[in-house]
């Protein structure tokens, strides 16, 4: 009788082993999402003052929307690491204003033209898909973390050893709007 007894307490201990070593494991992919997403927009973030200063030598008058995608970028950068949903709020606001930028572009062919600014356009492209990659990425281990984290039995294991849930990075509906282009006729 005192073997099933113990057996069973063996059986326990290595349950609750599996299921924090899986909550860890969730936990660190979620980590190594984020710092995925971090890496992106800090490349981002260096990028925005020099497609500011190409547009800036063609687009004198539009010296409102170079201070807000300036503002913008020092705000993302002021979010502190771990503020996902604030961070995805200030870089939606960022990619809504590259975006008005970007469409600004098109009232100046020779800006169009320039090898400088196209290398910036194609580096912005290639970072924004990287972008979306590593968002992705962190979501579904975001969500992976979040499952083990609400479902029991592993949410008694979860809230006994601090694993919590982790927020989403999804940014607003006014970043996501593709900015108008409208091309001289």
């Amino acid at each position: 009788m005192s073997w099933i007894v113990v057996a069973v307490v063996i059986a326990v201990v290595a349950y609750v082993i599996v299921l924090y070593n899986a909550l860890v494991r969730h936990r660190q992919m979620a980590e190594e999402g984020w710092s995925g997403i971090d890496v992106q927009l800090k490349r981002r973030a260096d990028l925005v003052p020099n497609l500011v200063e190409a547009v800036q030598g063609y687009a004198t008058h539009e010296r409102e929307l170079f201070q807000r995608v300036t503002e913008l970028r020092n705000q993302a950068r002021a979010v502190p690491p771990d503020d996902v949903a604030g961070r995805a709020q200030v870089e939606g606001l960022l990619s809504g204003a590259i975006g008005r930028l970007l469409a600004i572009v098109e009232n100046y062919p020779d800006l169009k033209a320039s090898q400088n600014f196209l290398q910036l356009q194609d580096s912005l492209g290639t970072i924004e898909n990287e972008i979306q990659m590593a968002r992705r990425y962190y979501n579904g281990a975001a969500r992976e973390l979040n499952v083990m984290v609400e479902s029991f039995p592993s949410n008694l294991i979860a809230g006994q050893f601090g694993f919590a849930r982790r927020a989403f990075f999804e940014t607003d509906d006014e970043s996501r709007a593709v900015p108008k282009v409208s091309f001289p006729k």
